[in-house]
């Protein structure tokens, strides 16, 4: 169970602890390409590969890696999968240019046609797109493995604390990485950081979506913004202020705040390893 905040005695809610201040995203900048080029050192690893889409996170994580390990150590990866995805590869193939990396553009949606082909029945057309949207994050996930092997380099994940609190990824997809520079931040510190080391305002600003199916966007799919979302997981999971007090205090709808509270809840697993029977053993 999610603790409700039983020991928070004020009903008034201090300011949030999100590092958004120059001092502190400057701090966090060093921390992580820090932790990047410590990685991949002590991995004895050539360096790593990025799925790049023209998005924050990406664009972001490819920026840090090269400022951690050097252009010619990181290997852009653009993989579209619809026309929405391919709008966001300009911006991918823009980036990739000029972070100076090597990079490759192998379009999805002929994997995902065959796949298609051969496994989809007759099933809910709601179940059907959720379950072939997973399917592409997988085969990405394939294709970024299939390229951090050949190259004798690890797969660096560009989710983010907000998108992990929420199990909004895909398990064994977009979650499947070797390292994730970005997993302590909030969305809202991801965008100041990207600020920080000079991205685009276009791409710092520009909705977040998946690219799994056209017209999607994060924050339809989720029923709130990014700035409400990272304010509610802040106080409620970091912070442990109850629900209820949240909403009042932020003038968030009950049934808002709780949709985002159930749905840190419902994907517990998704942040663990595979469940075992009996006793762990120290791998």
């Amino acid at each position: 169970m999610l603790p409700r905040g039983e020991n928070v005695t004020t009903s008034t809610l201090p300011p949030t602890e999100l590092l958004t201040d120059e001092e502190n995203v400057a701090a966090t900048y060093r921390q992580v390409t820090l932790f990047i080029e410590e990685y991949v050192e002590r991995s004895n690893a050539n360096g790593v590969v990025v799925g790049m889409s023209g998005g924050v996170d990406s664009t972001l994580a490819a920026s840090l890696a090269v400022d951690a390990l050097g252009p010619d150590r990181v290997f852009g990866l653009l993989l579209p999968c619809n026309l929405t995805a391919e709008a966001g590869c300009h911006d991918a193939l823009t980036v990739a240019e000029a972070l100076g990396i090597d990079y490759r553009e192998i379009h999805l949606q002929p994997l995902v046609r065959c796949f298609e082909d051969l496994l989809v029945g007759d099933e809910d057309r709601d179940e059907r797109i959720r379950a072939l949207g997973n399917a592409t994050a997988r085969l990405r996930m394939t294709c970024l493995y299939y390229a951090a092997n050949t190259q004798s380099k690890l797969v660096l994940g560009t989710g983010n604390r907000s998108e992990r609190l929420l199990g909004y990824f895909t398990k064994h997809g977009d979650g499947g990485c070797d390292l994730l520079p970005l997993a302590n931040l909030y969305k809202t510190e991801v965008r100041a950081l990207a600020r920080h080391v000079g991205l685009p305002c276009r791409i710092v600003e520009k909705p977040s979506t998946a690219g799994l199916w056209a017209e999607q966007t994060d924050e339809d799919e989720l029923g709130a913004s990014y700035d409400r979302i990272d304010a509610v997981l802040h106080y409620v999971v970091d912070r442990r202020y109850r629900a209820e007090t949240v909403a009042e205090e932020l003038d968030i709808p009950i049934e808002t705040v709780w949709e985002i509270v159930n749905g840190h809840v419902e994907t517990h697993h998704k942040r663990r390893h595979p469940a075992t029977p009996g006793r762990e053993r120290t791998e």
